[in-house]
């Protein structure tokens, strides 16, 4: 029997187990603790969930020692796979995104340049966790902060790099929650610039994948840095606390974050074959089950989804009718691309009509809006776009309408 592909899209696999396979993962220096690191207790919580699958295919990932995941697509903001993607979490060090997302923000934004000298500060010094060792009369630049707050997660670092952007902590914890709201994590809700334990301090999988997007869409640099294994400062080396970089070589960010409440956390992106996805998980028991399950979610994305052109701008999909302009007709076409995320059985089940508005009396400019293409499967509308004119054609002269009126009489 053939299945229905607007079904297939918009239906939720059904759950299978994964087993993750075992990694080789580095040593990470500890960070400082006063008592010994203990596991977060996970929910059971609501089985994953595939939003695009269809029926047959492969369900996502279970990777019941998760408390919550979610897999998305970079380009389309399309979520491929998710478990519990909204439960409220501690971010623990993946807060430090949103401090590097402003910075990166600043920097574009001219009022900070990346060669710029920080003052290090009593509270940047004495801030605890993990540190990337800067201390009050050193000099360091914005950049060296940016290595030690991605790649060391120094909380010394966010501290001197919020006072840079704000001139103190709480003022660049308002600029934190307010960009969140710009950016739509709408249950995400920061108290700090470092990640360090707070009852109030809260995301969830879908908000740091919302976060993580924005990144690598508007400041891509950033990875130039996350990509990095290790990083010395002040003649300390130290390495990379993201596992999955010692994993994957197709790994190039972003971010990890751990306390005991917080459990494993690891936020990765990765690209294989010119496409990017987006991979969250909260709450594993240990880096090594963590990055596993990291790899299992990026396995997964890559095998059974792709990008597809569903509409291409620069092709000519249908011809209006104007009767009335110095042509018969107007080539039209779409007014942008249609890229969507889809399993890859369905790329070509996909349909495309056009529907034309009333042509304008005086005639059309080229990249003038004079339809809707819609893009169906099965009957079913996946997308929509405005129709353009390809050409220009002004109204016909009277003498040509007279005569096609004549013709169409006879």
């Amino acid at each position: 029997m053939k299945r229905s592909v607007a079904t297939l899209l918009s239906s939720i696999a059904l759950v299978s187990a994964a087993a993750p396979a075992s990694a080789a993962v580095p040593h990470h220096m500890a960070k400082p603790a006063a008592k010994v690191a203990t596991s977060p207790a996970v929910p059971a919580g609501p089985p994953p969930t595939a939003p695009l699958a269809l029926p047959g295919m492969a369900a996502p990932p279970e990777l019941p020692a998760q408390a919550s995941y979610v897999l998305m697509d970079a380009k389309t903001g399309a979520v491929i796979a998710a478990k519990a993607p909204d439960l409220a979490w501690p971010p623990a060090s993946l807060t430090k995104l949103m401090t590097a997302y402003l910075v990166y923000q600043a920097i574009a934004h001219g009022t900070l340049k990346m060669d710029q000298t920080v003052p290090v500060s009593d509270a940047a010094w004495h801030t605890g966790g993990s540190r990337m060792f800067i201390s009050p009369g050193m000099t360091v630049t914005v950049d060296q902060l940016l290595h030690g707050l991605i790649i060391d997660s120094g909380n010394d670092a966010a501290v001197a790099l919020a006072q840079a952007v704000a001139g103190s902590r709480s003022s660049f914890v308002g600029l934190m929650n307010h960009e969140a709201k710009v950016l739509h994590l709408d249950r995400t809700h920061y108290v700090n610039v470092d990640g360090l334990p707070d009852p109030t301090l809260r995301t969830t999988a879908m908000d740091v994948a919302k976060l993580s997007r924005a990144i690598v869409t508007d400041y891509p640099q950033y990875l130039k840095i996350s990509v990095l294994k290790h990083y010395t400062f002040d003649k300390i080396r130290q390495r990379s606390w993201n596992p999955v970089l010692f994993r994957d070589p197709t790994v190039d960010g972003l971010k990890t974050g751990r306390t005991n409440e917080a459990g494993h956390c690891i936020d990765a992106t990765a690209l294989r074959d010119g496409r990017r996805l987006i991979a969250v998980v909260l709450g594993g028991p240990n880096w090594v089950t963590s990055t596993n399950d990291i790899e299992s979610l990026l396995d997964y994305g890559y095998q059974f989804y792709t990008d597809a052109t569903v509409v291409d701008a620069g092709k000519t999909l249908g011809s209006m009718p104007t009767p009335g302009y110095q042509q018969v007709s107007v080539p039209v076409a779409a007014q942008h691309d249609v890229v969507m995320t889809v399993p890859k059985v369905a790329v070509k089940g996909f349909k495309t009509t056009v529907t034309y508005d009333v042509p304008p009396k005086a005639g059309v400019a080229k990249g003038d809006v004079v339809g809707t293409i819609t893009v169906s499967a099965d009957g079913k509308t996946i997308a929509t776009v405005p129709a353009v004119a390809m050409v220009a054609d002004p109204e016909a002269g009277f003498m040509t309408r007279m005569v096609r009126r004549i013709k169409h009489a006879l």
